[in-house]
């Protein structure tokens, strides 16, 4: 049985799919309202449903007696469950890589000795990289995980692209996080990762996440503030 697909939907997804197929590019502006009508042969009580779920989604932005604008495209991460970064940009269809990867074995710096209630002596396993999104470099990633926990962590540079994926390939059951988030400056040295300017907008994120053993890892990831964006989905009151 074929699903009819409501009319706003349809225009919905065809304006997407000419967005993210660059017929429509970033700065660019879609044709006016009466245009759109006649073009998809629908009400514009339609277009405009389309448009507005295309600018909630970041697609498109309605810019008050000029038109609008085709927005450069990012990804959205819901805060109301245990997903990450990478497994948001793979939703979102981009062709998630992987570069500088780099895995050791470290004495755990001081300031996570107590959110990971770490023993004396325990040693993480510590891995860096850089994120891309469609061959851009967006986001700089370290992950401290607790080797007391994952005593073997074979993770290989090649073809590595999530790392939730491989620890849950271990047997790992994420249980919960607790994320911060915060604005801070592209230094110069991130500024050269990240193919932007010194002094460009981040976001800061830094996560302490829980598997059914207690805390077992700590994510801080700093990303190109104007590709990414957080979603929390709030219920009632108190």
């Amino acid at each position: 049985m074929t699903t009819k697909v409501s009319a706003y939907q349809r225009v919905y997804n065809e304006l997407k799919r000419a967005i993210k197929g660059g017929i429509y590019t970033p700065g660019m502006f879609l044709p006016i309202e009466a245009e759109l009508e006649k073009q998809f042969d629908v009400s514009r009580t339609t277009i405009r449903r389309a448009i507005s779920l295309l600018t909630a989604e970041g697609y498109l932005s309605v810019k008050q007696g000029r038109g609008t604008e085709v927005q450069e495209s990012f990804a959205s991460q819901k805060l109301n469950q245990v997903t990450s970064f990478t497994e948001t940009l793979i939703q979102k269809n981009y062709k998630v890589t992987t570069q500088g990867f780099c895995l050791d074995l470290i004495a755990p710096p001081p300031f996570l000795t107590e959110p990971l209630e770490l023993k004396e002596g325990e040693k993480l396993h510590h891995l860096q990289r850089v994120q891309c999104a469609d061959g851009k470099p967006i986001c700089i990633m370290e992950n401290y995980i607790r080797a007391s926990i994952f005593p073997t962590l074979d993770i290989r540079a090649e073809g590595f692209v999530s790392l939730y994926r491989i620890l849950e390939e271990y047997g790992l059951r994420l249980t919960e996080a607790v994320e911060r988030i915060s604005a801070v400056s592209a230094s110069f040295v991130e500024s050269q990762i990240l193919h932007v300017a010194p002094g460009t907008p981040l976001l800061h994120s830094s996560r302490l996440t829980y598997c059914e053993k207690g805390p077992f890892e700590c994510a801080i990831n700093k990303i190109v503030a104007d590709k990414y964006e957080y979603t929390v989905y709030l219920a009632g009151r108190a």
